[in-house]
């Protein structure tokens, strides 16, 4: 399995510039971020995060808010109200448990028990956990948002149907550690652009020779792909693993 995953990622870099992660937010300011991502666009949530922080500098005013005036300054980040209450949840009993809204001492537990904490907050799934993980404190997760989801379910590295923590489950062990930030990044941007959920262009995608979805003739069919577009993108090699 390894090899197909290294093999998928290979095929993903081709063409573009070299992978470099982008800053690091502090633990609790990703938790927030990853909350105002759901169900909206980045350039939205980057909107909603970045309001939400000009109005309230500091996550102790964010938590003593009045919920519609935190609704207000996250409008453009969609579901605003769910959002809001969601939030100064997760902020209250942060405090609660640590005395101040600081999850500093997250850095001194191993990835099990860090994980444990975060899904133990209000409304933070395996998803936001991971995210965390991952960008905030460098470890070695892997998020499963909807474009990964779909994307390794045609891959044919999960069966249709698995759900979202399932698939938490399974994929993390199936790709290398030092190459998950990097894989997560381009299955969502390949996701996005590519293998979209509606109408996939599969006879332009760089992983149609090792995609079970995508060598499969019938898929072609159900989405109207012209003849010469269908011929041209049957696979020519065998799969990889």
């Amino acid at each position: 399995m390894t090899d197909r995953v290294l093999e998928v990622l290979r095929r993903l870099r081709a063409g573009r510039e070299s992978f470099a992660p982008g800053p690091a937010l502090p633990v609790v300011d990703q938790v927030v971020a990853t909350v105002l991502s759901q169900a909206t666009s980045d350039v939205n949530s980057g909107r909603a995060f970045a309001r939400l922080k000009d109005r309230f500098p500091a996550w102790e005013q964010v938590a003593d808010a009045p919920p519609e005036e935190i609704a207000d300054a996250i409008r453009c980040g969609g579901i605003a109200e769910r959002k809001a209450r969601r939030i100064q949840e997760i902020l209250a009993a942060i405090e609660d448990r640590e005395g101040a809204i600081t999850l500093d001492r997250l850095d001194g537990l191993d990835d099990e028990s860090a994980e444990a904490y975060l899904t133990s907050l209000p409304g933070v799934g395996p998803k936001t956990a991971a995210c965390v993980l991952m960008f905030s404190m460098g470890r070695a997760a892997f998020p499963v948002d909807t474009h990964v989801h779909r994307v390794t379910t045609r891959l044919g590295w999960i069966p249709p149907g698995t759900s979202a923590a399932e698939a938490h489950r399974l994929l993390r062990p199936m790709v290398p550690p030092e190459v998950r930030h990097e894989l997560h990044i381009a299955l969502i941007r390949h996701g996005r652009t590519v293998c979209q959920a509606r109408r996939p262009r599969c006879e332009e995608c760089v992983l149609r020779e090792v995609c079970a979805y995508g060598s499969d003739p019938a898929h072609f069919a159900r989405h109207d792909v012209p003849a010469d577009q269908l011929a041209a993108a049957r696979p020519r090699s065998r799969r990889v693993g």
